[in-house]
């Protein structure tokens, strides 16, 4: 008989979670305001609003904690941490930060002017407010396949070169200071991009003398889709793929949260000792000194350790695997969702699953409260919410898709917390038709909203 698949691992340490009543669930999202966000983490069961800090480290990584060099300046876990990711992104420079988007504000302080346009697949929530905050445009470049929640294709999450290069030749050189690709497109459903397309956008960015940025908060996770998935790739490692995915890259941020599978940190890193320089003078601004940023040396370490502990096949695969899980219970359900299932997450299509309900009713969000009322099941809203109001007409943007995420921490839960939730949305779902009505702002700030939006229900 054939062994069945386990994990890689073992758990020393548990936390205990409590359930709750609908009853209590409907005063807490209330006086929440109806944002997710705003719920007390032990107001929830099973907690899937994001993947980002959320994962469970290693005993490596723990070990590695002990180590940390708390110098102001000069410290030895910077040194190790320059040398991790020197070694596995072959990027000469960095400045270590306090998580993905103080990357983005250091980097895009440097880069960044009023009117210029960044091309790239599917802007994240922060990475658009740092471009837009600064008068800039993110222009959405995607693939028009990605859209299509229902169609089968492995590298989803593309970069479209021809609307690329249409961009390219329609706005100045002067205008667009970076194109930004990022691994995995988080915002179409945490989908990959092949290297044939890092490739072939990097040749469109190096015609053009333009420098290409590799939002890397899911790197590995990409490597992973790259091996499994590309042909010529399924023999080599994850570092090796790794390591050729960032030759076409010339600048890249990360939120280490993610891939490195740590509670706080993220860097921008690049090649060019000029932009290094002009980087700085903001990470010193924003930050902290170049060699701990907004990193204690602590957290340096132990994300030294998980950059190379999380570039290796079988942790990516345990990963992975499980968000698969979930994604097939939910297919044998029949609940729509991106498919195929992404790295990090599985994302419910909204308009989907409630199709009679108008978009100006905040689709994703209302299945999200849905979600949290049915079983105390906390996800994220990636639709209208997040989209924010177009800058200049001020009037909410409704996108394509209407999803919500259900982010899976790594190591943290097991497959039957995988059942509960597909048990959850199966129930969500079966009365789908007894959801009639959304929910309207009350309160929102004029950028990144979702944050910190109130809600009533309409």
């Amino acid at each position: 008989m054939q062994l069945p698949y386990c994990e890689p691992y073992k758990i020393k340490m548990t936390e205990p979670i409590r359930n709750s009543t609908r009853a209590e669930r409907e005063g807490w999202i209330r006086d929440a305001k109806y944002n997710l966000f705003k719920l007390h983490g032990d107001q929830v069961l099973i907690d899937l609003l994001t993947d980002s800090g959320t994962g469970s480290m290693s005993d490596g990584q723990w070990s590695a904690l002990m180590r940390g060099d708390e110098s102001y300046a000069g410290a030895r876990s910077y040194y190790r941490l320059k040398e991790a990711i020197e070694r596995i992104f072959g990027m000469p420079y960095f400045l270590p930060t306090h998580q993905g988007r103080a990357a983005e504000n250091v980097i895009f302080s440097a880069m960044i002017k009023e009117g210029d346009i960044l091309p790239g697949n599917s802007h994240f929530d922060t990475t658009k407010g740092h471009i837009e905050f600064r008068r800039a445009v993110a222009l959405d470049c995607t693939i028009d396949d990605a859209a299509k929640t229902d169609l089968e294709i492995p590298f989803k999450g593309e970069i479209d070169v021809t609307k690329l290069e249409a961009a390219f030749k329609k706005y100045p050189k002067e205008k667009i200071p970076c194109c930004i690709l990022t691994v995995t497109n988080n915002t179409a459903g945490g989908q990959p991009v092949s290297m044939k397309n890092i490739r072939e956008t990097a040749e469109m960015c190096r015609k053009y003398g333009i420098p290409l940025l590799l939002d890397s908060a899911r790197f590995a996770q990409n490597a992973y889709f790259i091996k499994t998935r590309e042909k010529g790739y399924e023999n080599k490692t994850i570092k090796e793929i790794v390591h050729e995915m960032y030759t076409y890259a010339d600048i890249m941020t990360i939120s280490a949260k993610k891939d490195g599978v740590v509670n706080m940190g993220g860097f921008v890193a690049m090649r060019s000792e000029e932009l290094f320089r002009k980087a700085s003078q903001f990470n010193i601004m924003f930050e902290g000194y170049l060699t701990y940023g907004g990193m204690s040396g602590r957290d340096m370490e132990a994300l030294a350790v998980g950059l190379d502990e999380n570039t290796e096949f079988d942790q990516l695969d345990a990963r992975i695997r499980q968000v698969k899980f979930l994604g097939d219970l939910l297919e044998e359900y029949g609940i729509p969702c991106q498919r195929p299932s992404g790295g990090h997450a599985i994302f419910l299509d909204a308009k989907r699953i409630l199709p009679n309900l108008p978009k100006e009713q905040f689709i994703a969000q209302t299945l999200g409260i849905e979600l949290y009322l049915e079983a105390g099941i906390r996800g994220v809203e990636i639709g209208s919410i997040l989209a924010d109001r177009d800058p200049e007409t001020r009037e909410n943007r409704y996108p394509a898709l209407e999803l919500l995420r259900l982010a899976i921490p790594a190591r943290v839960y097991t497959d039957n917390h995988m059942r509960v939730i597909a048990a959850a949305c199966k129930n969500v779902f079966d009365r789908r038709e007894t959801i009639t009505s959304g929910y309207k702002i009350t309160y929102e700030v004029p950028i990144m909203r979702h944050f910190t939006i109130e809600l009533d229900k309409m």
